[in-house]
């Protein structure tokens, strides 16, 4: 049965690098964020996941979408398959491991080896753009 994992993700974009965080016991990073909860809105999502991750508060009114990017879900059975609707936002706090957050990194585009599939794609896409060096 195929499955689809609906996830919200902060893409936070510095001097060519990008934000990524690593979950305590898992062996890649990922683009911060996570999965909606029942009757959250992709900002509410946003928000809370990123505050919760990083210690950091999302300005929900400056929220840009940058797009939506499907692929196999890291460590997941067959047939799984993970979205993630990805935006861009200000914010205030400097980001800081929290909750099941072991790291952060800032990741350039040399590091896609070290990210799960469907953050891959994100980082592809950033690097055409010429954001992600």
């Amino acid at each position: 049965m195929n499955s689809i994992i609906d996830k919200i993700a902060w893409v936070h974009l510095d001097n060519g690098k990008i934000l990524s965080a690593r979950s305590r016991g898992k062996d890649v990073y990922y683009v911060p964020g996570g999965k909606r909860e029942s009757g959250e809105t992709d900002l509410d999502t946003l928000v809370r996941e990123i505050k919760e991750e990083l210690t950091v508060t999302i300005d929900p009114a400056t929220a840009v979408q940058l797009g939506a990017f499907e692929a196999p879900a890291h460590g997941k059975a067959a047939g799984v398959t993970v979205r993630i609707t990805c935006y861009s936002a200000d914010h205030r706090g400097l980001p800081t491991p929290s909750g099941e957050i072991e790291e952060v990194a800032w990741l350039g585009y040399a590091d896609r080896h070290r990210v799960s599939p469907a953050n891959q794609a994100i980082f592809d896409h950033l690097h055409q753009l010429g954001h992600l060096r």
